[in-house]
């Protein structure tokens, strides 16, 4: 993300803890350039070791000051525009998704002979008609009205008694007659009087014979309640935030808060997703605005777009819970380990602070031993090192801070994935218990099953509709009828009937068919395979068909077979939004897998990480930082809780969880620093006359060396790893440094491998350090953990080692604080030994 600076002086004023980190760098800038003059003139001698790295730790912190604050500012940005663009993109995705269904309602409601011949004129009985049309608006409740409109514009039949009109002037009417498919507007129209812009649905119906237009279906799409529940699904749960539905005028059409930004306001849009200011009414917001993907081809209503604007003045503010401090320390600092990828500029802010610690090290080893006046350069290292606890102290909030951000982004975008998933599901299987109720209810279909011996040619009829059927709803794998008995007599694939002609469904479906008390009762099979899915486990949706004289009686039923493994996973992917490291998969209560974006894991089998997640209460929603197959992750967690009726009050119930896991790096074995005391244990020591030790981190334990034996500290980063070859510890080369004055490479030795030789290889280098031993004539190098200091310990306190043995590359302990700890001491002759031996 690119910012201008004056973009950056916008933000700074509603980002405390970057306005910090950026005076902490100010002053450091300074005292560097203070120290480093204080050291050319104070003492040029003693210090000429380390005065290289002072000017680059300097030079360092000039380009941190003119970068850091500019990175730390973009990366807040980004993490609330991607937030926000989320969501927009859910608001209008969803949208989008649920009127696709409505378009192929339309046209398929619009071909319904009933409704064709009483518009034609060919039947009269109205309330049987308008009865029928009651029964499509109980099943398909998305619908607010249903209207029968004659080619003059009259009302012919409508199911809204409450809303009676007798017709229309809309030019609705006129566009639909001459379309040859359905039409759609958003408008106010006089088919709602005073009801404000309604979400309408056209199709022209067909006189059965002469196929002439003989009038028009219109569906009124519930648009309030829709968006009201789509608003209160994804709102910002601490209300610093607004969702909203806009044409293509950028006009507010639906409002996630009306007292907020009402419905008819024009507000900017932001369709690019720039990182910019935005005015309206006076306050500034940080806008995302995006577009439908489209769905089946379908993209919605021209211009619909969503959008989600949030203030300025809230859009950073901190949440009163925070996603570190509930994590265990270890995780913490192993996902710390992962700043370079995680976050750029918090990356830079460690390693700045790795870099003052190195000089002040670097410092005292490289005069250890020497008979110098090592006061003055005691001093300029002193004042590094207060510089750099100041500064540490400012830091640590900061990276704390940008870390929060970061991570409590993450964990509020996975979960609002997890949710989505599941909305999908429910919302697109609810179509599923929607159409097969419907179509039980086709008049030849009730005809034909009937009969007691059905002719050929009628259930070569019954297979054309089912065909048809299917061309329009594409998201079944397979539509049948079966007898009273359970034969399969007719279905919808086009190539032959491949064997499912004349085989009977399972005795429990035909049974629970059999039983359905009315024609507002389905039955869903297990997910499973059966003989007509394909061999792909499925739901089948399943409705009784009835006599056509007699409703008590069931004549034979229906079967939808749901294309689990496309839809499924279309929804996974949708969800997704392009997180290609992510991996989502839909679970039953049992942990069994229904669907996943993850080509390791089958379908039907136990996905492990699901396991803490499967008694989530319905519609509750959890994400977590978890360890997930060797490595850091968020996990997120949801729970189906039904659309409308479906799942909640219709009798049915199958529950189904989202899962959604993305990787944030490979678990390290980051050890977890009580850095205060330990941190001053070589300031309260030096100058006492005791021999130097330059000591250093390990697996979390702290080990030493005689400083003399050790030339300076280089950032591991500068080793190319290689081969071990002839050596089964050698893990790379440096080139030769500043204080080295060699000029050949050098071997560099991973310690924890020389003192275990089981310890694997090649272990991510971030943030560790390689220590350069002298030992004779030999240069060699270490790899460590991390830097501790240079203290000096009296003679009294050097113990012999009871475990060395003499062979051991640990011959002494130095008992620190009193005994309180115990400091393991390299020998450095074994050490050579063993390294180049």
């Amino acid at each position: 993300m690119s910012l201008p600076s004056l973009a950056v002086d916008n933000f700074l004023p509603y980002m405390p803890d970057v306005t910090r980190c950026e005076t902490s760098l100010r002053e450091l800038n300074l005292m560097w350039r203070l120290i480093e003059s204080t050291a050319r003139m104070v003492c040029p001698t003693e210090a000429q070791a380390i005065l290289p790295t002072i000017a680059a730790t300097r030079a360092g912190f000039d380009r941190l000051e003119s970068e850091l604050v500019h990175s730390l500012v973009s990366e807040k940005i980004d993490n609330v525009m991607s937030a926000i663009g989320t969501r927009a993109s859910y608001v209008i995705d969803i949208v989008v998704r649920n009127l696709y269904e409505r378009t192929a309602d339309v046209g398929f409601l619009a071909t319904d002979r009933v409704l064709c011949e009483f518009a034609a004129g060919l039947g009269h009985d109205v309330d049987a008609v308008r009865s029928r049309l009651l029964s499509y608006r109980h099943k398909y409740t998305v619908y607010d009205e249903i209207l029968l409109l004659g080619r003059d514009g009259s009302v012919l039949v409508q199911t809204d008694a409450a809303c009676a009109v007798e017709g229309t002037h809309d030019p609705l009417l006129a566009e639909a007659l001459q379309t040859d498919g359905y039409v759609q507007v958003f408008r106010p129209t006089d088919l709602r009087p005073g009801l404000g812009p309604s979400l309408l649905y056209a199709q022209r119906m067909l006189h059965p014979t002469t196929r002439e237009p003989v009038g028009v279906l219109c569906l009124v799409f519930g648009f309030q309640a829709e968006m009201a529940g789509i608003f209160h699904a994804y709102r910002d749960p601490h209300a610093r935030s607004i969702l909203l539905l806009l044409d293509g005028e950028g006009t507010v059409i639906a409002s996630g808060d009306a007292q907020w930004i009402p419905v008819g306001a024009r507000v900017p849009t932001n369709p690019g997703d720039q990182p910019r200011l935005l005015l309206y009414a006076g306050r500034e917001y940080l806008v995302s605005t995006r577009q439908a993907q489209g769905y089946q081809g379908y993209r919605g209503p021209t211009g619909w777009q969503g959008q989600v604007m949030t203030p300025v003045d809230l859009a950073f503010a901190r949440d009163d819970t925070s996603a570190l401090a509930s994590l265990d320390a270890a995780i913490r600092a192993g996902l710390l380990s992962h700043a370079r990828h995680l976050s750029p500029p918090l990356y830079e802010v460690l390693r700045a602070t790795e870099s003052i610690r190195r000089v002040v090290w670097n410092g005292q080893v490289v005069t250890a031993g020497q008979h110098v006046d090592r006061q003055r350069l005691k001093t300029i290292l002193d004042q590094i090192s207060e510089t750099g606890a100041r500064s540490n102290t400012l830091f640590a909030q900061s990276v704390r801070d940008l870390y929060e951000t970061v991570l409590s982004s993450g964990l509020q975008q996975i979960r609002f994935v997890a949710q989505l998933a599941v909305d999908l599901l429910d919302r697109n299987l609810y179509e599923r218990a929607d159409d097969c109720r419907w179509w039980a209810l086709t008049p030849e279909l009730r005809a034909t099953l009937a009969l007691e011996k059905p002719d050929p040619a009628a259930l070569e009829a019954i297979g054309a509709i089912l065909r048809y059927i299917h061309s329009l709803y594409t998201v079944y794998a397979r539509l049948f009828v079966y007898d009273r008995h359970g034969r399969i007599v007719a279905q919808s694939h086009d190539g032959g009937d491949d064997g499912v002609i004349g085989r009977p469904i399972d005795d429990d479906t035909l049974q629970a068919v059999l039983a359905l008390p009315s024609e507002q009762h389905y039955h869903v099979t297990p997910f499973r395979t059966d003989a007509f899915t394909d061999g792909r486990p499925t739901y089948t949706y399943h409705a009784a068909i009835r006599h056509p004289d007699d409703e008590r009686q069931v004549v034979g039923g229906i079967g939808i077979v749901f294309h689990a493994q496309r839809e499924f996973l279309a929804m996974l992917q949708g969800a997704l939004g392009g997180r290609d490291d992510a991996h989502a998969h839909l679970v039953d209560r049992a942990g069994r897998i229904v669907a996943s974006t993850d080509a390791r894991q089958a379908v039907g089998e136990v996905l492990p990480a699901a396991a803490p997640w499967l008694a989530l209460a319905n519609g509750e929603t959890v994400s977590r930082v978890v360890i997930h197959e060797g490595q850091y992750a968020i996990l997120a967690a949801s729970a189906s809780a039904g659309y409308r009726e479906f799942k909640t009050t219709d009798g049915y119930r199958d529950d189904i969880l989202a899962i959604v896991i993305q990787p944030l790096g490979q678990v390290r074995d980051a050890a977890v620093r009580n850095g205060g005391a330990q941190d001053d244990w070589w300031t309260e020591s030096s100058g006492r006359g005791g021999h130097e030790y330059a000591t250093f981190y390990l697996g979390g334990e702290l080990l030493a060396l005689d400083a003399t034996m050790v030339r300076e500290a280089v950032p591991a980063e500068q080793m190319t790893a290689t081969p071990a070859g002839t050596h089964p510890a050698r893990v790379g080369l440096i080139p030769p440094t500043s204080n080295t004055a060699l000029g050949h490479f050098i071997w560099v030795y991973d310690l924890a491998a020389l003192l275990n030789p089981a310890t694997p290889l090649h272990r991510p280098l971030e943030g560790r350090q390689i220590i350069l031993v002298q030992q004779g004539t030999q240069l060699f190098g270490l790899l460590v953990d991390e830097l501790h200091a240079v203290p000096e310990f009296d003679a009294g306190e050097v113990i012999e080692a009871p475990f060395g043995g003499g062979v051991g590359l640990i011959d002494r302990l130095i008992r620190a604080r009193g005994g309180q700890v115990l400091i393991a001491v390299i020998n450095g002759q074994r050490l050579a030994r063993a390294v180049l031996g």
